[in-house]
């Protein structure tokens, strides 16, 4: 763990990972254009938490189950595209029916699904960190998922920037956004 390519390997990968979770964050910040900053670290601490997690898991996976897990990595693009694609035409649907008075908001639940959606493929970062012994995976996990933190953090606070611009109609465009991320996810899976 002393070496510096440890470090700006887990810095690199936290990074690459955070891409999708970034977007989201992004598309959070319009819904909420109100969002305060603890609320802006809520967010990013849940993607972040995420982050951290499926790293370790994927690892876990790779140490006791390699079949298993090569298996289900073939599902993860399906997986994160019907969660997004869900979760987007839900909330063009919500904000094709809201009034203009209503303040869109995340829900817990969509935010829990949303951090589920863009950390699937950090799963596979179990098979890059799979000769990392314990320590080594956890403190590479840990890099990820603090880069998250700060790259959806200041996503949410720029979605926060155009949410005050497109406000009345941020649940349209937010939802559109996810279904494109959706899509995006899948296509880079299977390719």
């Amino acid at each position: 763990m002393n070496d510096v390519t440890f470090y700006l390997n887990a810095l690199l990968l936290g990074a690459a990972l955070a891409i999708d979770a970034f977007s989201v964050s992004v598309v959070n910040g319009i819904y909420e254009p109100a969002v305060k900053k603890r609320r802006a670290a809520f967010i990013a601490g849940v993607f972040a938490v995420f982050q951290f997690i499926m790293p370790l898991f994927g690892w876990l996976l790779i140490k006791l189950l390699v079949s298993t897990f090569n298996v289900l990595e073939r599902f993860i693009p399906y997986a994160a595209l019907a969660i997004l694609v869900a979760l987007g035409v839900r909330s063009i649907m919500e904000g094709v029916k809201r009034s203009e008075t209503d303040a869109p908001a995340v829900t817990f639940s969509a935010l829990m699904l949303q951090g589920v959606a863009t950390s699937l493929d950090a799963l596979s970062v179990g098979l890059t960190i799979a000769e990392y012994d314990f320590l080594s995976a956890v403190v590479s996990s840990l890099i990820i998922g603090a880069v998250t933190f700060a790259l959806c953090f200041l996503g949410v606070i720029v979605g926060k920037r155009i949410g005050k611009v497109v406000a009345k109609k941020a649940s349209v465009i937010g939802g559109a956004v996810l279904i494109l991320i959706g899509i995006e996810i899948f296509i880079r899976g299977i390719i």
